[in-house]
């Protein structure tokens, strides 16, 4: 067994939620190995039963995805897609700088690590969340039953200290870095191993593009259960996440169609969402200066539970037309073909309804468009999995030993 010899000097700062620091072992394990398997099943298995979890979807969605059967799944599919999969193994130690703004995303990080055969060192934010106490709890009950992963995993917290990040960055043979740009690159200026892998998810940018004849079709309960879907995509990270939708393309103009969904999504967010004064104050004085940006056209409504802008002057980059709590844009198009110019390589996901995912697919193939890496219907959005970003991360996380 090779442990990684830590840095003494950094030990002072680290707080250990879950695992151990100490003499974690780099050795790596076959992707979807059956200790892997094993343990993500076991902690599914813990954070079902714990009562305390009902309160928190995020990490309801976290234990279902972790369920032995889906993992199986994942596996039958990375199997498929990913090349010489027989002949991978794991990279080592990977060192995780999980996202201040999406609770869970350390736990995703972290399965996706041991999934490919990878100890790992996780650093969540110091910002608390609920949901870490949770998470990190049932590791900790789950790990003694599974000492090939309680060797590999290490869930730990400190103040940004460029020291203690660099002390990990010299141990690591892949580095995942989700965070802003500033982040990333305060990151990647620190040394690391010469093969080090550094797998980056930046601040991206999400769009949906709506049918509104489709729209003008569905009944009051599908219409209804469509909104509920985009208020998961959008309010209930206060769209904060890359991926959720900023701007909203409606394909061909069908004013009813759009009156009638925003309606709905109002009704979800009126039963669900908790208006916080400090984000109302936000939308009002984004709404002023989009009005004297020209941004904003036609009539313009304040609404601090929804706000919806219609643009009428598109900036080259729209990837500054950013809303938060319930404050959207919208555009009217003909074809995807009016997309095309505003389309960046920090365009994320593209979320459809009404329209042909295998249509925007050839789309964005077509066209060679250096953004959209992910294409879902409404309501999925946050369906972290195995490829994102445009990565698949298992392949990524392993090496190929290749025999000729």
């Amino acid at each position: 067994m090779n442990a990684v010899e830590m840095d003494p000097r950094i030990s002072g700062t680290i707080q250990c939620l879950a695992g151990c620091l100490d003499g974690i072992v780099a050795e790596p394990l076959l992707p979807y190995s059956e200790e892997a398997i094993s343990f993500l099943a076991a902690l599914s298995s813990r954070l079902m039963k714990d009562r305390s979890v009902k309160g928190f979807p995020d990490i309801i969605s976290f234990a279902y995805w972790c369920r032995k059967s889906n993992i199986e799944k994942k596996r039958d599919e990375s199997r498929s897609r990913t090349a010489y999969f027989d002949e991978r193994i794991g990279r080592g130690l990977t060192f995780h700088i999980a996202p201040s703004n999406i609770p869970v995303n350390f736990a995703f990080s972290l399965a996706f690590g041991l999934l490919a055969g990878n100890a790992c060192i996780v650093r969540v934010p110091s910002k608390p969340f609920e949901q870490t106490g949770v998470i990190c709890r049932a590791i900790e009950d789950v790990l003694p039953e599974h000492p090939e992963i309680a060797k590999r995993c290490a869930v730990v917290t400190y103040p940004v200290d460029d020291e203690v990040t660099g002390a990990f960055s010299l141990v690591s043979d892949a580095r995942l870095i989700w965070g802003g740009d500033s982040t990333i690159a305060s990151v990647r200026r620190l040394p690391s191993k010469p093969r080090c892998v550094d797998i980056l998810f930046s601040d991206r940018y999400s769009v949906a593009l709506m049918d509104g004849r489709a729209m003008k079709d569905i009944g009051d309960e599908d219409l209804s259960r469509l909104a509920e879907g985009f208020y998961n995509d959008t309010y209930l990270m206060d769209q904060n996440a890359c991926s959720s939708p900023q701007m909203i393309y409606w394909l061909h103009d069908v004013p009813e169609s759009r009156d009638r969904f925003w309606a709905a999504v109002r009704e979800s967010a009126a039963r669900r969402y908790v208006l916080q004064p400090q984000i109302a104050m936000d939308k009002y004085v984004q709404l002023c200066e989009d009005v004297l940006d020209a941004v904003a056209g036609g009539e313009v409504r304040f609404d601090g539970l929804l706000t919806v802008v219609d643009v009428l002057s598109t900036p080259d980059d729209i990837c500054g037309l950013r809303g938060k709590g319930g404050y959207f844009y919208q555009q009217v198009v003909s074809d995807l073909n009016e997309i095309e110019p505003f389309v960046t390589e920090r365009f994320q996901t593209l979320l459809y309804f009404g329209v042909e995912a295998s249509d925007i697919r050839d789309f964005v193939l077509k066209k060679k468009l250096r953004g959209i890496d992910r294409i879902v219907p409404v309501g999925h959005a946050m369906d972290i999995d195995i490829v994102w970003d445009g990565y698949d991360l298992v392949a990524e996380l392993s090496r190929i030993v290749d025999v000729r």
